[in-house]
Formats: C-alpha cells, sequence, structure tokens
C-alpha cells in the first residue's frame, strides 16, 4: 500500500495498466511529456515513448474519433479530454460511433476497448467552461459504461476496471480532488467492480446518495445530521451507467427516504432517473418525497461558484426536511 493522492492514483492505475498490456495507448491535449494539465499522465511518455503516451491536436471530435478507430482495430486507447467542458464538440463521436459500434455491426466491430478519461465538475475557481458536470447528457445513451470516483483507492481500481472493460466508458475525474484527497491505495493491479454501488456507511431513517466529490459533502452533511439524531444511510452510487437500482432500492425499502445530490443542475441531471426509478419501485415504502440537492438550472458562474454549489447545509437541510416531512 502506498499514500496517493487521486492525481497518484490514476497516474498508478494508467502505468499499471500500459506495463501489463502493449496495447494500451494514452492521447490527448498537453498529455506527453508535460503530463496533462493537470499531471496524470506525468512520465508516460518518458517510460513507454513517443508511440503509446503522446500529444493530439486541439480537436476533441478527432481525438475520440481516432480513439474510436484504433479501439476498433485491437488498441487499448485511453482517450483524455482536457476538461469535460470541452467533449461537447465530440459528442456526436461518442454517442453515435462508441456507443453504437458493436450493436450496428452486429458485433463484428467494436470499440469496446476504449476508456474517455475527463476532469469534471466545479470548486477550483474554474468558471463556465472549466466546471461543468455532463454525466447525464451521456447516460441517455444506451452502449456507454459512466464511471465517477471518490477518492484515490476508488480511482486506481475502478479507471483499471474501466480500462479492462469489454464496454465504451466514460471516466469521469471530479476535479477538485485531485490533490484534496489522499488515501491508501494498493501497489499492485487490482479493479472495483463497475456497475455496483457501494453503502458506506449504514442508517436506518433517510438514504443519502450521490457520486464523485459529493460524497466529502454528503458526509459533512451526514455529520451534523446525527447530531440531531438522525439515523443517515450513505450510498456512493460509483457507476452512473449502468446505476445499481437494487442497492438503492433495498435501501429505501429500509429507510423510506431518499436524498439525492449532484452538482449538475437540477433539470435533466441524473437525480431525476434515479427519483423517478425509485418511486415506481418504492413508492408504497416512501415516507416522505424524493429530494433532490443539486447545482442550480444557470451556467455555472465564476465569482458565485460557492452559491451555486450544492453544500453540505443544503444537503443537511434536506436531510432535515425529508425526515421531518
Amino acid at each position: 500500500m502506498s499514500k496517493m493522492n487521486m492525481l497518484q492514483a490514476i497516474n498508478n492505475a494508467l502505468d499499471t495498466a500500459m506495463a501489463e498490456d502493449e496495447r494500451v495507448l494514452c492521447f490527448g491535449e498537453d498529455v506527453g511529456v508535460f503530463g496533462g494539465v493537470f499531471r496524470a499522465t506525468s512520465n508516460l511518455q518518458q517510460k513507454y515513448g513517443k508511440a503509446r503516451c503522446f500529444n493530439t491536436p486541439l480537436v476533441e471530435q478527432g481525438i475520440i474519433g481516432f480513439a474510436n478507430g484504433l479501439a476498433a482495430q485491437g488498441s487499448v486507447p485511453v482517450a483524455e479530454i482536457q476538461f469535460a467542458d470541452y467533449i461537447f464538440p465530440a459528442f456526436d463521436q461518442i454517442v453515435n460511433e462508441s456507443a453504437k459500434f458493436r450493436y450496428r455491426s452486429g458485433n463484428l466491430f467494436n470499440v469496446g476497448g476504449l476508456t474517455i478519461r475527463a476532469p469534471y465538475g466545479g470548486g477550483i475557481a474554474g468558471g463556465l467552461y472549466h466546471s461543468q458536470s455532463p454525466e447525464a447528457y451521456f447516460a441517455h445513451t444506451p452502449g456507454l459504461k459512466i464511471v465517477v470516483p471518490r477518492n484515490p483507492h476508488q480511482a486506481k481500481g475502478l479507471l483499471l476496471a474501466a480500462i479492462h472493460d469489454p464496454n465504451p466508458t466514460l471516466f469521469f475525474e471530479p476535479k477538485r480532488l485531485y490533490r484534496a484527497s489522499v488515501g491508501e491505495v494498493p501497489d499492485e493491479d487490482y479493479r472495483l467492480p463497475l456497475g455496483e454501488a457501494e453503502v458506506t456507511k449504514e442508517g436506518t431513517d433517510v438514504t443519502v446518495l450521490g457520486w464523485g466529490a459529493q460524497m466529502e459533502v454528503i458526509g459533512q452533511a451526514v455529520e451534523r445530521a446525527e447530531k440531531d439524531g438522525i439515523s443517515c444511510e450513505v450510498i456512493d452510487l460509483r457507476t452512473i451507467l449502468p446505476w445499481d437500482v437494487e442497492t438503492v432500492a433495498n435501501s429505501v425499502f429500509k429507510t423510506g427516504r431518499l436524498v439525492v445530490t449532484h452538482e449538475a443542475p437540477l433539470t435533466g441531471g441524473f437525480a431525476g432517473e434515479i427519483a423517478a426509478t425509485i418511486q415506481e419501485r418504492c413508492f408504497l415504502y416512501l415516507e416522505s418525497p424524493i429530494a433532490r440537492v443539486t447545482g442550480m438550472d444557470t451556467p455555472f458562474p465564476l465569482v458565485l461558484e460557492k452559491e451555486h454549489l450544492p453544500n453540505h447545509l443544503k444537503v443537511y437541510e434536506a436531510i432535515r426536511a425529508s425526515v421531518e416531512f
């Protein structure tokens, strides 16, 4: 075990995958000798050469189109989009090519070896073009997997699982945790299961659900709530697509209440999908309306970032309101 921050864990996962399989390639804007804008790919070009870790032009559609072609021919590409906000020029390639390649060819061809990494979310005073959380856009697309880690241990284990998964995977990294989240990480290869949520804390009064950086926010909110005598069950969804309906539903069967939080805006956010599904599955067990604590329906602000983000006080108030309904 080594103590790492999230960036070091991601770098270690890429290093592990590239050492084990020469088909694994890393590429994107400035990922080479510079090591990426956040240094997630530091020293990989020096270690594995320019043929396996290299810079691309500043063209996201080209990055993913190139990645699709490599994956279709048997390579295992790990493509970096410098910020998740920049992923939209590649939207067509992801939803119409990556996600549908296997289906439209009758499994004659597939791009299952493709992993797309992207730093996402707020918390770094990045303003409207460096702070967005676009996971819900892609969750509407069958054929993709979407993964979000919450700490260094998960970052390595889930990224290695994504690289080895036989489906194209979007791996969104909460950038505000890159250096803030530190923990013990196994040195060897290990893989955490995709599609399985993790119950990080058991409780009886209310289920609180989130992913990525919001898990730290949830922890602070739950600490306040438990001082009020409220027993909270906490779930880290980890995988947005496919999401673990059974784990969440079983928790709500027990608690009768659900609070979901994410950084993305309220309207069309993935919390709405979760709320609809759990309402269908757990309607007769619900003791209060399912609550959503999210970012605002505005462009991501620079000066008012703290007001925009769903902080621990907003989550705490939602927990209280759900229990006191």
